[in-house]
């Protein structure tokens, strides 16, 4: 098993730690220190010994913060994580809802006037601290230590994996051909300081284990505009990489990074939104010019070739058999019978199956009933929940070496109310309307994220989160820089990847979530068309959706087309690829309705 089911949160633990943190901020001279669920390169997941917020507050959602002051201490959440928080933290620590409440504001409102709060600069983006230091009042922020890293007595060692290649005919390009065609593009910069993990594995075709779920090696690269790389990492890790890196790539000690910077000949490009502030620091000092702009691996990484293209669709359709076989099992198993544990047992026994599963994408999100409802619950020994009649929300996705996939289906277990059946299906209309959308080249996520809430919002209700991301290939399952989502700026492109997951949390009672993963492609001009560029998304996945649990008397006469078609396409696809039982069970579930 990828996924362990022991409980790592320890609310227990947060009083006496938030009291030994206190006292290294008085002997620090800080009146505050922010703890983010963060490294120094800014990635969703980090490795146990940068678990720092997780440690010090016993909160483990994948994105937050906490702010240590002497009198009171904010753990800041978005709307995924509402629910989580109440269950994982201690009393000493005051649940804030972000990013309604800012970070500035709240500063501005609970540190005294001339207050210092304390920061890591390592673990802090050029944006951030400069939004903060803009919008926190008469707060001073001070570069420190990292203070809870004095505390953690037993903080675990960097991680020191190795590394391996991934073959160009996975990639559809050369690292080489990747780093000239990259390093052509800097414009005036002289240099770019890449420190987002994923950007470098994807620029030298190479992938590690430094971290969970996502393949990466950690470590820092600075892009030559004369068509070279400097890779930062602990040389050790590259011993199975061979002669793969090639003459272009200079391999230094990782604790060399800083260092090398100052000697560099400026301009020097570096992109605030996810460089950390002691790398701008470091270049000041040194009196280097910089240049501000995206990372330059973001887009072209987003855009994904043709080999990669047919690699996720690959593993889209391995992964779908996988999951027919898993939902034929389920659906025969009684209500009550199962615990959230044996489902996400049996899924990753039935992915492991294929031979090709190199881990699971993310940790397996299984919500019975009210567990559901927590919107990136993981079950542990003790949380643990039977599967009794009602909805079961199972979102998962595996990592294999031609593709990374990610798939939610919320299925009925025995006899399902009208309510239910009718937030479903308002879910499900909004996953369609994104399924079948065409719409004019330069229209971004924030376009169009508001077509998956419509039906939702009709009947007063929502969803607090976006509505999808983008994903890697073979790298991580969250990958920007699109997004479909309020926040989402990049215009779409061929070639991007994204998740299609509206959902309906009714807490208490029940969670809903039904996600594709979908891929932008140019759309074919029709009869009259005047606008000269228009694209539409191609499905990924082909997995049935739980016909049972639709009120068919919501669903347009185009809407309800739609989904016959989709279950036709996947009787089409997944059907040669099961037998037996399964093999009924799918036709049964794509049958028309």
């Amino acid at each position: 098993m990828f996924q362990s089911f022991s409980e790592t949160s320890s609310p227990e633990q947060g009083p006496p730690r938030l009291a030994a943190l206190r006292a290294e901020m008085s002997a620090a001279g800080v009146d505050g220190f922010i703890v983010p669920r963060a490294d120094a390169h800014q990635g969703e997941y980090v490795a146990e010994r940068d678990s720092r917020l997780a440690w010090l507050t016993g909160f483990t959602g994948s994105a937050g913060f906490c702010v240590a002051l002497q009198d009171k201490a904010g753990v800041f959440i978005d709307g995924r994580y509402r629910v989580q928080v109440r269950a994982q933290v201690a009393d000493v620590f005051t649940p804030v809802p972000w990013p309604e409440v800012s970070l500035g504001d709240w500063l501005s409102e609970n540190v005294a006037a001339g207050g210092v709060v304390g920061f890591d600069p390592w673990l802090h983006t050029v944006s951030q601290v400069r939004e903060l230091e803009t919008s926190a009042g008469s707060v001073t922020l001070q570069r420190v230590e990292n203070l809870v890293d004095r505390i953690w007595e037993d903080q675990p060692a960097p991680p020191a994996t190795l590394a391996f290649a991934q073959p160009v005919e996975l990639t559809g390009e050369t690292h080489e051909a990747k780093i000239a065609r990259l390093s052509a593009g800097l414009g005036s910069a002289t240099t770019a300081v890449l420190t987002l993990p994923d950007s470098i594995c994807w620029l030298l075709n190479i992938r590690g284990d430094d971290l969970p779920r996502t393949p990466f090696m950690l470590g820092f690269a600075l892009l030559h505009a004369e068509g070279s790389v400097t890779l930062y990492v602990n040389p050790e890790k590259l011993v199975n990489l061979g002669d793969h890196l090639g003459p272009k790539v200079r391999v230094a000690p990782v604790e060399e990074f800083l260092p090398a910077l100052t000697g560099l000949e400026g301009p020097v490009q570096i992109d605030p939104g996810s460089c950390p502030v002691i790398v701008a620091d470091t270049l000041a000092e040194a009196r280097i010019k910089m240049i501000e702009a995206q990372d330059p691996c973001a887009l072209p990484k987003a855009c994904k070739s043709s080999a990669e293209l047919d690699g996720a669709r690959a593993a889209h359709l391995r992964d779908g058999a996988a999951m027919a076989r898993f939902l034929c099992w389920l659906d025969h198993q009684p209500p009550g019978s199962l615990t959230e544990i044996d489902v996400v047992t049996r899924l990753e026994s039935e992915r492991a199956a294929t031979n090709a599963l190199r881990d699971i994408s993310f940790d397996t999100i299984c919500g019975a009933g009210p567990n559901g409802a927590i919107v990136h619950y993981r079950v542990t020994e003790k949380t643990n929940r039977q599967v009794e009649p009602g909805l079961l929300l199972v979102d998962s996705g595996g990592q294999y070496v031609d593709g990374t996939t990610d798939v939610t289906r919320t299925v009925a277990i025995g006899t399902v109310g009208a309510d239910e059946k009718r937030a479903f299906t308002l879910v499900l209309k909004g996953m369609i309307a994104i399924s079948r959308l065409r719409w004019p080249k330069g229209l971004a996520g924030r376009d169009m994220d508001a077509l998956a809430r419509v039906a939702l919002w009709e009947h007063g209700l929502d969803y607090g989160h976006g509505t999808g991301h983008g994903v890697g290939s073979y790298l991580s399952v969250h990958e920007g820089p699109q997004r479909l989502a309020r926040t989402g700026t990049v215009p779409f492109m061929p070639g991007m990847i994204l998740s299609n997951e509206p959902g309906f949390y009714r807490e208490g009672a029940f969670g809903i979530r039904i996600e594709n993963l979908i891929v932008v492609e140019e759309a074919p001009a029709l009869p009259g068309q005047t606008v000269p560029d228009m694209y539409r998304f191609e499905t990924l996945t082909y997995v049935p959706i739980d016909t049972r649990l639709i009120d068919t008397g919501l669903l347009t006469e185009a809407e309800r087309n739609w989904l016959n078609a989709y279950h036709t396409e996947v009787l089409e696809r997944i059907g040669p690829l099961v037998e037996g039982d399964v093999s009924t069970w799918l036709t049964r579930a794509c049958a028309p309705i």
